[in-house]
């Protein structure tokens, strides 16, 4: 089966890249529509549904990240919903021809489609990703709200390679994320702090 000429697609905008090792960083975004992890802490709840949002032609979505682009875009970012519940393959050869560097954001619960430059996995103790995303990522990025989260964290970090980025993020608003997370970081050299600059700021 030929992957698809058209998307879900919740939104896209030009911003900046509010967390992670790229965080600060001019970015465009596309975010896909659909997700069946359900993560209770989830702020994007309304990309959930795929029968909420417009299906867009991938050809469309390239030409607004190479205006974007023009516009100072270092890069583009897959995010969602959960983005490889679709195949990406035709968006990131797409993407790639133009010359757009492209970042995922996934949850990994799903097998890797297209070539993304950059993946971000943020992996997700009900719904734990596959190996084959532990072992592609250039960052994890674990969300923590408890003492079960480090644990997990370091079991996920254990099936990372070398030279993967790691970063605990506490969660939104989360006291004990907070703490747990920097005494964490504190004491264990290979970890970084995490935090999501754009919801401080008031950035999409």
């Amino acid at each position: 089966m030929s992957p698809p000429d058209s998307l879900p697609v919740v939104e896209t905008f030009h911003s900046l890249q509010g967390e992670g090792h790229h965080c600060g960083r001019s970015a465009f975004f596309i975010r896909l529509a659909g997700c069946k992890v359900g993560c209770t802490w989830c702020d994007t709840k309304h990309s959930w549904p795929l029968e909420n949002h417009p299906r867009r032609s991938i050809d469309a979505l390239a030409q607004e990240a190479v205006e974007a682009a023009r516009n100072g875009a270092a890069f583009t970012v897959i995010t969602g919903g959960e983005p490889l519940h679709h195949d990406l393959s035709r968006l990131t050869d797409v993407l790639a021809e133009h010359g757009n560097e492209t970042h995922l954001e996934t949850s990994g619960v799903d097998r890797l489609s297209g070539s993304p430059d950059w993946i971000t996995l943020s992996p997700k103790r009900h719904s734990p990703p596959r190996t084959e995303l532990l072992q592609r990522c250039d960052e994890l990025k674990v969300i923590v709200h408890e003492q079960d989260d480090l644990s997990f964290a370091e079991e996920m970090a254990s099936e990372t390679g070398p030279g993967t980025v790691l970063l605990l993020q506490p969660g939104w608003q989360s006291e004990d994320g907070q703490r747990l997370s920097i005494e964490h970081v504190r004491c264990q050299r290979r970890w970084k702090l995490g935090l999501q600059t754009h919801k401080w700021l008031g950035l999409r």
